[in-house]
């Protein structure tokens, strides 16, 4: 089989020329990634959604950058024919630029990242113009924002009024201009997220932004229904049920446990003939059976 390679941002731009649909999910580690690059999946997302699906928060906010490069790193060991973006986590990139970089560097040299990814419009253009003439891909992600839930006021749709509309707009121009080589509209009405892609000349990867855009991105858990008591989202469709099969896997392996029905004689290994009876003696192994 040949050896798959790597998307690249100017390959990316062509798809989005073509018409050609960019496919992303999200990896947080190296048996997802490896079965998302086997799959075929064009671009893998570190993103700090894993602080929600991985690491049990309720929000992506105390994922730090040194979670970011510990799963960054894994699933580079996973994926090495796929293009990888790792998210930049909260309030990494509104300080000093000096403190970016340093962040940035860390991320594509421990980590192996490709590219990084960051949640913002207009406030954050000159972080990611430094971060782009600096040499690094920065993916663009705007719409709902996980980061800021906190101020926009929850998980709530975006660009459903004309104001709300020409702000969106802004914030993709502003990160276009800024060298973004991509953007992300998370939960965007797709009239507007239809209007942003057919005006900007990057590409626009959906979540929750309709069909218009110029590819998607999900979340692996969501994909699969990867968790325990798993919540439907409208805008997610799911493939498999994989976390039913996991519970229904272990409640088995329990149950035979606790039956004596595993292991069987046939998991077992034999030793050597002999062997018993030079460790115990011939007599005592015969008064043990």
């Amino acid at each position: 089989m040949a050896v798959k390679h790597p998307l690249n941002i100017v390959k990316m731009k062509k798809m989005k020329q073509e018409g050609n649909p960019i496919t992303m999910i999200t990896a947080y580690d190296y048996p997802s990634a490896k079965l998302a690059e086997e799959a075929g999946i064009d671009v893998l997302l570190v993103g700090d959604s894993l602080g929600n699906v991985v690491l049990g928060y309720d929000s992506t906010i105390p994922v730090t950058t040194d979670d970011i490069v510990y799963h960054t790193r894994a699933v580079a060991r996973g994926a090495q024919h796929t293009f990888i973006v790792a998210d930049l986590p909260f309030m990494t990139y509104h300080g000093s630029i000096d403190e970016t970089l340093k962040t940035v560097r860390r991320i594509m040299q421990e980590g192996g990242a490709h590219a990084v990814k960051m949640e913002g419009g207009p406030e954050i253009a000159p972080a990611v113009r430094r971060i782009v003439e600096a040499g690094v891909p920065v993916l663009g992600h705007i719409g709902l924002t996980p980061q800021s839930v906190n101020q926009i006021g929850g998980y709530r749709i975006q660009g459903k009024d004309e104001r709300d509309a020409r702000r969106l707009l802004e914030e993709a121009k502003a990160l276009e201009s800024a060298g973004v080589f991509g953007i992300v509209l998370e939960l965007v009405t797709e009239e507007v997220a239809a209007a942003i892609t057919e005006q900007i000349s990057v590409p626009t990867i959906g979540i929750g932004a309709g069909r218009k855009v110029d590819g998607q991105v999900l979340v692996f858990h969501d994909v699969l229904k990867y968790g325990s008591d798993y919540r439907e989202k409208r805008f997610v469709k799911t493939y498999a049920d994989i976390g039913a099969e996991i519970r229904t896997g272990i409640s088995q392996y329990v149950s035979e446990v606790k039956g004596k029905a595993f292991p069987e004689e046939k998991h077992g290994f034999a030793a050597e003939d002999g062997v018993i009876e030079q460790l115990y003696g011939k007599g005592k192994v015969e008064s043990r059976s």
